[in-house]
Parts: structure tokens; C-alpha cells; sequence
């Protein structure tokens, strides 16, 4: 078994050979085959199926799910669950009526595994029949019912589990453990594994895509109390929790059939460790180790892992995060949890709440178990291209580059407005409100977000405590190189008009070589450490955060800024036109708040230094930078102090959230002309992970132009 990594290195060994063959098989795609043998189930027996109301259609749908879906139990596994059909692969609950999917599902969440943990199923089914008798007669009834069908949809799937590991000896700790969890409260580390696992599976079986979130802030009292007692001893505990890693990937079908060539490891469940709890003491526990130690071994990019870093996280943890993200792969980021903490305060969060922060699919911030998150990407640079110079008409004139700035503005706060009036979709009437439409059922997540069964409304229907979406700005690295070029050529050096510039741009730059290169070569863009250019980036989103906070308030959601591409570049490539800064038109450009490929000169110190000009606290979903590193430069002793420095550098300068990846661009180049040397091959795409063969070719040739520049 070779477990390749991105930068040639080899990874330790400290799980026994079982659990790595385990890990073997689920990356080579087994259990993703078996899951695409049986697609979903079918309620084509049901006549009246289709008349039927929605929330009563969905739990028929789980009902059957849970009685039809195929258990899996893999050889030697140490906890038990599976989410078995295919179709869930593809974003949907996995049922079919007419040969056609009855409901999509829901992603970009983390649910509340604490409170099962804590307290148990029970202990939701409780509140469920409670909230019930409440609700009797009211609009709510039926989704509080849904709620009870569906936990007794849960406590079904849970028994045939039990049924199937009864009377298997080899299984006999699972099957204790599934005796009491998740319906009672988990007593030990082996139950809390188990309790969050099957609770995740089953999620998952209904084809959803949820977080897993703070998992050392989960389990590790629980560790520490079977530590303590002697109960388990720490290998013991590592192989345990490495089984729920390898199950995690159970989904890997080794294309991109599901995933529109953007690989096959983006399900976004991701994980969150270290930072501080409530009351402001720090996590970072055995289990935080363990993680770093089952990611360092197994090239698991299935759980895109952000740890929580802050002006007092000590060096030995610096130090092991160094040691795991050398490897390559993408799937080590950072949190400045200072930050984040300041950003989350500002924007309305009581500090006690904000402290508990994890993220939904990518590194967007939420209150885990509490949040209903979706974000509105838009593509600043075409505002600036379509609208604000009117795709480079030779009408448009600028007195001065203030007069042009202001009016590039005007145009993101409209295309804001514009956002917030399309989201009145989500409310009745199509009017801003806080009466939200009845939408497609998700009960399965609703039990695990906290206010959904008080409330008696659904996640999509304004049922958590915190309802959230976030406007996310998109290429702002190319609209602030446009204006910085702009701002050079025509205002400040004078060497065109501005009209003749356009002209230029209208063709393409074509027959101007020499002043393309110029424009290209000749300025120091955005990521070079750059003031000049640094900080028009930091103003724009200064004044994009203000947008934002005018449109606060407006209807029954929240309206906090972000910065994002998550790949759409690509897509966005082929309607745009040139650029001031010298790139063709219909060029992949910048990933989130990155720089633009090709501009960054001067290295990853000060890419860092031109991001962090920017104030991250005034964007409280985030804003992602990416950085790519060398092999060459994180090797030894000196390679993994400055990795250490570059993140201490990081949460100094006031950074928000971080992706550094360490590929060789010609083990890349390899792994696209021998795909099956390489099966398991993990790059950070976009805000996850993917296993590299299964990007299509224009999605790898973007991973590795940003490893080449």
C-alpha cells in the first residue's frame, strides 16, 4: 500500500496494518462502487405518491430509505454505520418516484453533535413531542410530526444495525456501544466516536452533507477520562478514530461523475480543531494530536481540516501542524481565531456564542447546530468590465480615477441591492419579510439545528437561531489590478487616455504587445507587499463590508460579507474580457482573495502582508487566501520553522482564514499522465480537498498553474 503525498515525501506509519488496509480499500474506491450498485429506493408502488403534500412525500421517502438501504458492515471496522445508496452522492435524498428524485438535501452546515453527545436522541425526540403538543391545530403541526416519523425513521436504521451485529463476536464492542448511542449519552471515547459517526451516517443516508465541526472539542474529555481510568490507552484510541476517517470515504468513486470534473472528495464535512471553548480556555487535547496524527499517515482529503490558531497557541502545536501540512494535499488550513472572534463580535454575536465557531463546506463561519447559511457569489471584476465601463465603450469618460472609483462603488452597492431582492424568493409573497416560504422538506437536518423544533419550522424556513446569507465577493484580486492599472496609465503617468485604453482592451490588446507587457510587467500588483495597490484592495472591501451593513436588517436573515471564488474562475473565465493589468481576455485569474497567477514576485511573506492589509474583521463568513509553497522550501529543520513563522506572521498581521498547500508541479504532471499511480493523490482545490486524477483537465491544469508561478 503506497499512500502518495503531493510533494514526494513519505508518510510515517503508526496504524496497524489492518486499519491500513481498511483505509486502502476505501480509497480505492470499494465501498464507493457498492454505494453506485444501489442508487436509492423507489416509491413508484405508491399511486397517489406525487399528490400527496411534500412533508409527507419526504417521510415516506426516509421511511423506506431506512428500511430498504443496505447495511454495510467492512471487515474489522471498529464502528458501525453506512450510508449506502448512491444517489446521496449526488446531493439528494436518495429515493425515486417515476425514475425521477424526489427531493434534493442539504449541505453547507454543521449540525449539533454536541447536544447528541451531551444529552442524546432522546433527548431531541423529547423536545419533538413537546413543541408538538404546542403546535397542535397550527401551521407547525406538520413539520413536528415529520420530526417524530423521522427520529422514528433513526431509531429504525439503528435496529437493524443492532439485528446485524448481535451475534458477531469480532463486532461485540460496537454493538455495546450502538446499545446506548446516540440515543442516551455517550459514557467513553469508543461511544462518543460512535454516537457522532452514526449520527453523521444517517444524515448522510438521507442525503445530506453535513459538517463534523470542533471533533477534540467533542471527544477529547471523553479520552481523557478512559485515559485517565485506564480504559484505552492512546494507539488503542488513534485506531479507533482513524476508523472514522476511512469510513468518511466510503463516498470515493474514483471519477468525477458526481462532481462536475471538480473531484470526488468535496463533501463538505469538514472538521475544525484547537481555539478556545466558551469560557476562553484552550481545546487543544490528545484527540487534536490524533487528528494531525491519522491525516499526516492516511491521505484522507474526504475532511478538509481547519485548525484554530492565535496569538498564544504554543510552539509545539505550530510545530505538528507544520509537520502534517509539509506533506501536501491541502487538507491542513488556518483559522486566525482572533479574528474571527473580533469579526463575529462586531457583527452582532454575543462573545460566549462566537467562541464556539466552526464552518459549513469550506471555510465559511458559522455557529455550528445553530445556522442556516447560503451564500451569493457575484464577480466583481465584471461589474467593473460590464457595467461600471460599460464593456469598454467609448462613451465612458472619468475626470479623474476618484470620479471612476466612486462610480465602480455605486455599482457593487446596486449589485448588493440586487441581491437582496433576489433573496426574497425565500419569503412569502416575494416580499422581505420574516415569513419565510415553505420549502423543500429537510427534516433530518432540522432535529440537529438548534431552534428548528421550538420554532416549528424547518431549516430552509427560518427555523435555526441564526439565519445567514452572505453576499460573497468574487474576483476582487483582477478589479483591483484593472483600477491600479487604470490608475497608473491614464491618471497618473498619462501615457493614454483613458478612451484609448479601452479601445486597446476592446481588441484584446491586440497589435499593443509592447504595451501589454508593460501594463503586465512594469507595476507591482496585488500580493507583492504592494501599499499602493494593497490597500485600494483593503478600501473596496471596506466599502463592499458598508454595502453590506446598510442592507442589514432588511428582512428575516443576516447579510454579513465574504470573499470567495470556490473555482468559479474557471467559469467565469469566458466572459471576461481583457484586463487594464495585461492578462487576455477569457484568462482564469484570481482564486478567492488570492493573487492573480503570474503576479506574485516576491514570495509567500508578502503575499501574506498584501492580504492582511485588509481589515478580515469586518467579514465575518471569511476570506480565503491560498498559498502555495514548494517543496524545497518546507524541508528539515529550517523548512518547518518557516512554515511555523509564516503562520505566526499570519495571526500577527490580522489574517482571517489560510490554505497553504505544499505540490510539486511535476509530481502533478505525473499524476496526469499516470492517473492510476496516483489514486490517491489530495490537492487543495478551492476551499476542499480532491484527489487529483479525478479533476478534469482544466481543473488540474488551474492546480497546477498555481503551483508553478
Amino acid at each position: 500500500m503506497i499512500f502518495s503525498a503531493s510533494n514526494g515525501q513519505k508518510r510515517p506509519i503508526r496504524l496497524c496494518e489492518k486499519t491500513r488496509q481498511f483505509a486502502w480499500d476505501s480509497l480505492s474506491r470499494k465501498y464507493g462502487r457498492e454505494a453506485k450498485a444501489t442508487l436509492a429506493v423507489t416509491m413508484d408502488d405508491i399511486a397517489d405518491f406525487a399528490s400527496l403534500p411534500a412533508i409527507q412525500r419526504y417521510d415516506l421517502a426516509i421511511d423506506r430509505i431506512v428500511r430498504e438501504a443496505p447495511l454495510r458492515i467492512c471487515e474489522g471496522e471498529l464502528i458501525s454505520g453506512a450510508a449506502t445508496l448512491g444517489l446521496a452522492i449526488e446531493h439528494c435524498v436518495p429515493a425515486t418516484y417515476g425514475g425521477k428524485r424526489v427531493f434534493a438535501s442539504i449541505s453547507h452546515l454543521t449540525v449539533d453533535f454536541e447536544t447528541v453527545l451531551k444529552k442524546g436522541v432522546d433527548h431531541i425526540r423529547r423536545e419533538a413531542e413537546q413543541s408538538l403538543a404546542r403546535h397542535l391545530g397550527t401551521e407547525q403541526e406538520p413539520f413536528l410530526q415529520s420530526c417524530i416519523a423521522t427520529l422514528d425513521a433513526f431509531a429504525h436504521w439503528h435496529g437493524r444495525y443492532l439485528a446485524a451485529l448481535r451475534d458477531q463476536p469480532e463486532y461485540a464492542e460496537n454493538y455495546r456501544a450502538l446499545c446506548h448511542v446516540p440515543f442516551a449519552p455517550a459514557t467513553d471515547f469508543r461511544e462518543a466516536v460512535q454516537s457522532i459517526w452514526f449520527t453523521f451516517a444517517f444524515l448522510r443516508l438521507c442525503g445530506n452533507w453535513p459538517g463534523v465541526g470542533r471533533i477534540d472539542f467533542l471527544l477529547g474529555d471523553y479520552l481523557k477520562k478512559d485515559l485517565r481510568e485506564g480504559k484505552l490507552t492512546l494507539d488503542e484510541a488513534r485506531e479507533i478514530l482513524a476508523h472514522f476517517f476511512i469510513k468518511g470515504c466510503e463516498w470515493i468513486c474514483g471519477d468525477n461523475e458526481f462532481s462536475a470534473g471538480s473531484g470526488d472528495a468535496q463533501h463538505y464535512q469538514n472538521i475544525v480543531l484547537c481555539g478556545v471553548d466558551r469560557e476562553g480556555n484552550e481545546v487543544t487535547n490528545e484527540v487534536t494530536y490524533l487528528v494531525l496524527d491519522i491525516l499526516e499517515e492516511l491521505p484522507i482529503g474526504d475532511f478538509p481540516t481547519t485548525v484554530r490558531v492565535n496569538s498564544r497557541t504554543d510552539d509545539k502545536l505550530l510545530r505538528r501542524v507544520a509537520e502534517v501540512l509539509r506533506l501536501g494535499g491541502g487538507v491542513l488550513a488556518v483559522y486566525n481565531e482572533d479574528t474571527v472572534l473580533e469579526a463575529l463580535v462586531r457583527d452582532g454575536y454575543d462573545p460566549v456564542e462566537a467562541r464556539s465557531f466552526a464552518n459549513d463546506g469550506c471555510w465559511e463561519v458559522q455557529i455550528p447546530g445553530k445556522t442556516f447559511f447560503c451564500y451569493i457569489p457575484f464577480d466583481s471584476l465584471q461589474i467593473l468590465q460590464q457595467k461600471t465601463l460599460q464593456g469598454y465603450a467609448d462613451t465612458v469618460k472619468f475626470d479623474d480615477f476618484e470620479a471612476l472609483y466612486d462610480r465602480y462603488i455605486c455599482d457593487l452597492r446596486a449589485e448588493l441591492e440586487s441581491i437582496l431582492q433576489r433573496q426574497a424568493k425565500l419569503f412569502e409573497g416575494g416580499v422581505l419579510s420574516d415569513n419565510w416560504k415553505k420549502r423543500t422538506p429537510c427534516t433530518a437536518v432540522s432535529l440537529f439545528e438548534q431552534g428548528c423544533i421550538d420554532k416549528g419550522r424547518s431549516y430552509l424556513e427560518g427555523g435555526p437561531i441564526y439565519n445567514i446569507c452572505s453576499p460573497h465577493i468574487g474576483g476582487l484580486p483582477d478589479a483591483v489590478n484593472s483600477l491600479y492599472a487604470i490608475k497608473k496609465l491614464v491618471y497618473e503617468e498619462k501615457r493614454l487616455t483613458l478612451s484609448a485604453l479601452l479601445h486597446i482592451l476592446r481588441n484584446d490588446w491586440g497589435g499593443e504587445e509592447a504595451l501589454r507587457l508593460s501594463a503586465l510587467r512594469g507595476y507591482q500588483y496585488y500580493g507583492n507587499d504592494n501599499d499602493e495597490v494593497d490597500l485600494l484592495a483593503a478600501r473596496i472591501l471596506s466599502d463592499f463590508a458598508d454595502g453590506c451593513a446598510t442592507l442589514e436588517g432588511r428582512c428575516g436573515y443576516r447579510f454579513p460579507p465574504g470573499v470567495s471564488t470556490f473555482g468559479r474562475q474557471l467559469e467565469w473565465a469566458p466572459h471576461r474580457l481583457a484586463t487594464p493589468s495585461g492578462k487576455k481576455a477569457n484568462t482564469v485569474l484570481a482564486a478567492n482573495l488570492s493573487p492573480t497567477p503570474g503576479t506574485d514576485a516576491v514570495g509567500a511573506t508578502a503575499t501574506i502582508r498584501s492580504y492582511c492589509k485588509a481589515d478580515h474583521a469586518r467579514l465575518p463568513t471569511g476570506a480565503a487566501l491560498d498559498l502555495k509553497l514548494l517543496p524545497s522550501g518546507v524541508v528539515g529543520e529550517a523548512g518547518l520553522a518557516a512554515l511555523v513563522s509564516l503562520i505566526r506572521g499570519f495571526v500577527t498581521l490580522g489574517g482571517f482564514f489560510m490554505q497553504p498547500d505544499v505540490a510539486d508541479a511535476a509530481i502533478l504532471r505525473a499524476a496526469q499522465e499516470h492517473p492510476e499511480e496516483y489514486s490517491t493523490l489530495s490537492v487543495r482545490v478551492s476551499g476542499w480537498n480532491a484527489r487529483f486524477v479525478t479533476l478534469d483537465r482544466e481543473w488540474q491544469e488551474m492546480v497546477i498553474a498555481q503551483s508553478e508561478h
